[in-house]
């Protein structure tokens, strides 16, 4: 009777065969894996001892007619599971009305405003989605959605824009339905996914296992598929993405207090006076240094969620029907019963929700060095081809600055200030502190000449006008010798009727306005 010994195991330590089957610990497993007596009985027929590899399959075969032989095959690996983009979607929510953002967003959703020169706040998750080769993307617009929508058809489509292969860029926007709350607009987060889940549960969505909700108005850098991991990696039901937080800014945010595995115990949305203080936290457990835990005593939240696809649907449908938002509603509940865990972002996140907050990370673009850039060859953010000419400068003081496509400066200055795409500064204009947006269109020379002849201010900031601690929407039209200071250090103005407002300080010069020579704000 032909014998045969093999042993198998991955990863093992050198094994004798003479020695039968030995006990051997396995950690992903956390247990021993044990021999039985029918293999210790094959082992016994065996005389002689040899070394095996670790991982390699050794036959010996007794056969009269078969040559002894070494038969190599290749070992199975224990292996946890690892993230698949392709069973990822995304979600990325368009905003609401986004009053404290006001006036930018008159005219446009939070996501469709101007960030950096050349961007806009919609193209930081798409881009992180991309580089993180998620490309099962929705969007979920509602309020003042023309322009996004139309920056999300010229940049991200199968065409002329990027090519995502198998993936898709799908564009949910309000609609009504039937039923009596089809007839309702989004009423909030987790009601704006509720109320297209019939998309998610579509045939062509059968495969994907994870979703990850995104906000369309953060600016930060991330690669989601790290996200992703760590949510299978802790076999979590909802992950929710953290950072710490100081107390100035805490009650703006969902906090939340975690054990020592990480998962959520308490959630709290946007608390205030002692239910503030009642979610303080050790932040060392995130593995802060005593002095950084003692600034930052609060764990807040992102906003940015992974949801197991089927816990997501459970959880909209038939746990929480009527809960219209996941920071206030749906997170809060589902840490109760479900495994929802913590995901420390350990990096620059910066939520764009107010004009301060807006101006701020504007502006810390320009120093040196950067908090954060748009510049990195490896994962690059993606926007619009504009297809613009060069920049043109013609003898100008620059310093800190950002300059974008398509612009002409002639003899003014520019400190710590971004300059939009096709903006135009003419001789001796000063700008400083200033967060000027560009426009959406050229004026010829001609057309330029003949607004002046005629007494008109064109598309631009005028000769000898001085700007200070400005947003400059675009196509603004500043005429010659202005100044823009706020001098007099007022906090709030509205002064639509005369082309600006003031929010926290800041003068906000609306979209399409015209201020006049001369005037001084």
């Amino acid at each position: 009777m032909d014998s045969c010994c093999a042993t198998l195991k991955a990863n093992a330590l050198p094994v004798k065969v003479g020695g039968g089957l030995r006990n051997q610990s396995n950690g992903f497993w956390g247990e021993r894996i044990k021999s039985r007596d029918s293999n210790t009985q094959l082992f016994k027929s065996v005389k002689s001892e040899r070394k095996i590899k670790s991982g390699v399959v050794h036959s010996i075969l007794t056969s009269p007619d078969i040559n002894q032989d070494n038969v190599t095959f290749q070992a199975p690996l224990f292996e946890t599971q690892k993230a698949d983009p392709k069973n990822v979607a995304s979600i990325i929510l368009g905003g609401g009305a986004g009053t404290r953002l006001f006036p930018l967003t008159s005219r446009r959703a939070k996501p469709a405003v101007p960030v950096g020169g050349c961007y806009r706040l919609i193209d930081i998750p798409m881009s992180n989605c991309i580089n993180s080769g998620i490309k099962k993307i929705f969007i979920l617009t509602q309020f003042n959605s023309f322009s996004l929508n139309r920056h999300l058809a010229r940049t991200y489509n199968f065409g002329d824009g990027m090519n995502f292969g198998d993936g898709f860029v799908e564009v949910l926007a309000a609609t009504q339905t039937p039923g009596e709350a089809g007839k309702k607009w989004f009423q909030g987060t987790a009601d704006a996914v509720r109320q297209f889940i019939w998309v998610f549960e579509d045939a062509k969505n059968k495969n994907v296992e994870h979703i990850v909700i995104l906000s369309g108005d953060h600016l930060y850098r991330m690669n989601y598929l790290d996200f992703v991991q760590r949510h299978i990696d802790t076999n979590a039901d909802i992950t929710v993405s953290c950072i710490p937080m100081d107390e100035t800014r805490a009650s703006d945010y969902g906090l939340m207090k975690i054990d020592q595995s990480g998962r959520i115990v308490q959630f709290a949305e946007k608390p205030k006076g002692i239910d503030l203080e009642a979610m303080q936290v050790d932040t060392r457990v995130l593995g802060l240094s005593e002095l950084d835990a003692m600034k930052n005593p609060y764990i807040a939240s992102m906003g940015v969620y992974v949801f197991r696809t089927d816990v997501l649907l459970r959880l909209l449908r038939f746990s929480y029907p009527s809960s219209n938002d996941f920071g206030s509603e749906v997170i809060p509940a589902a840490v109760r019963d479900h495994n929802v865990q913590a995901y420390l972002f350990n990096d620059y996140w910066e939520d764009i929700g107010t004009v301060k907050s807006f101006f701020d990370a504007n502006l810390a673009l320009t120093e040196q060095p950067p908090k954060f850039e748009f510049n990195d060859p490896k994962t690059p953010f993606y926007t619009s081809p504009r297809f613009l000419p060069p920049t043109k400068v013609e003898k100008c003081r620059i310093m800190d600055a950002i300059i974008s496509h398509g612009c002409f400066l002639r003899e003014c200055s520019v400190q710590h200030s971004i300059v939009g795409v096709r903006s135009r500064l003419e001789y001796g204009a000063e700008l400083k502190d200033t967060m000027m947006m560009g426009a959406d269109y050229y004026q010829t020379e001609e057309e330029i000449a003949s607004l002046l002849a005629n007494g008109k201010v064109p598309v631009g900031v005028g000769e000898n006008t001085k700007i200070w601690n400005c947003i400059i929407d675009k196509n603004a039209k500043i005429g010659r010798n202005v100044v823009i200071t706020n001098g007099d250090g007022v906090e709030e103005a509205e002064r639509p009727e005369d082309g600006f407002y003031i929010r926290s300080g800041i003068t906000v010069v609306l979209k399409n306005a015209t201020i006049k020579d001369g005037t001084i704000i």
